[in-house]
């Protein structure tokens, strides 16, 4: 009979949710320290003394911690020289992901969220400072210690990426201004960025000998003094490894270019070349070109594409290095 309750259509209820499933989300997300130590990863990756630092525990309970979080493939860890660093990994499981959104706006309410929040600041600045110091230190000396990079030619093919004379070109992490000076040689108007003012004194000196015009500013990668689309293109020439948080950048560069210009980043690929933390003050021990264009894509580019190429130095064993470029959408 139409309209019988035997003929009804069965109410939908969606597939059932394992128990186990369940029981393994509430166990992993029960425990406070947790639940800091994801938002903490989900904001910044850290390295197991960074997150030690921040909230203010033994490594014997990070380390046990972290391993639960890890176990439960809650987190990405990459192996950088002696360093292992931690990224949190968005769930695939929709339970997983209901449930750090209920426990992430309970925590984001938190006293101890606001504290967190400074204190991963700290770090974040400890690891600017560093790179801050060591150019401060090494001013004008830069152009003799960086002659181990050995980068002419990748500087050429970095510059090939733009030939129209009268573009307004930001060289961030501009250094003494080696890159600079070859983009205004070639018309361009060039405005270079660096934190270190000492760094800055030496570029302004070298280039206006040379005769060289060129807009100097002092600032940082993650946040640069330009406008919002005050630039045709953007060039991050072996920067990225002296970056606290490389990945924040991106969202810079998209910022201050122009609807359609060009980012254009060199750097290493991942290597274990630990001398260049010493003698070259480097944080990060080179990137995976995928991850850089997973990067520049997600700050609003497109059309995105590396190259790799073999580097060789007559003083030292090089790692390979990338070129990568990018449109702003």
């Amino acid at each position: 009979m139409a309209g019988s309750v035997r003929d009804a259509a069965p109410e939908e209820t969606g597939p059932a949710v394992s128990t186990e499933v369940l029981q393994r989300v509430f166990k992993t997300l029960s425990d406070p320290t947790r639940i800091r130590m994801l938002a903490l990863l989900e904001r910044e990756e850290l390295a197991v003394q960074e997150v030690m630092d921040v909230l203010g525990m033994a490594q014997s309970r990070v380390s046990r911690h972290l391993g639960i979080l890890r176990e439960a493939g809650l987190l990405r860890d990459r192996r950088e020289g002696t360093h292992v660093f931690y990224r949190f990994r968005p769930p695939e499981v929709p339970e997983w992901n209901e449930a750090w959104a209920v426990a992430r706006r309970s925590f984001d309410r938190d006293p101890l969220s606001e504290r967190d929040a400074r204190a991963l600041a700290r770090v974040i600045a400890h690891r600017a400072s560093r790179s801050r110091s060591f150019f401060d230190s090494v001013g004008p000396e830069w152009d003799a210690l960086r002659k181990v990079f050995n980068d002419d030619a990748l500087r050429a093919r970095a510059i090939a990426q733009l030939a129209a004379p009268g573009l307004v070109v930001a060289d961030v992490g501009t250094g003494t201004g080696i890159l600079a000076a070859e983009l205004a040689s070639l018309g361009l108007r060039v405005i270079g960025i660096d934190s270190s003012p000492r760094m800055l004194e030496a570029a302004r000196a070298k280039l206006g000998a040379a005769g060289l015009d060129v807009e100097w500013r002092v600032g940082e990668a993650q946040a640069l003094p330009l406008a919002d689309a005050e630039v045709d293109a953007v060039f991050a020439h072996m920067v990225l490894h002296y970056l606290p948080s490389p990945e924040d950048a991106f969202a810079e560069f998209a910022r201050v270019l122009k609807p359609g210009g060009r980012a254009i980043i060199v750097d290493f690929v991942p290597h274990d070349a630990e001398w260049m933390r010493a003698e070259l003050g480097v944080l990060w021990l080179g990137f995976d070109p995928a991850d850089v264009e997973r990067w520049l894509e997600s700050a609003g580019f497109s059309e995105v594409q590396s190259e790799t190429f073999e580097v060789s130095s007559p003083t030292r064993e090089l790692p390979a290095t990338f070129l990568t470029r990018a449109y702003r959408r």
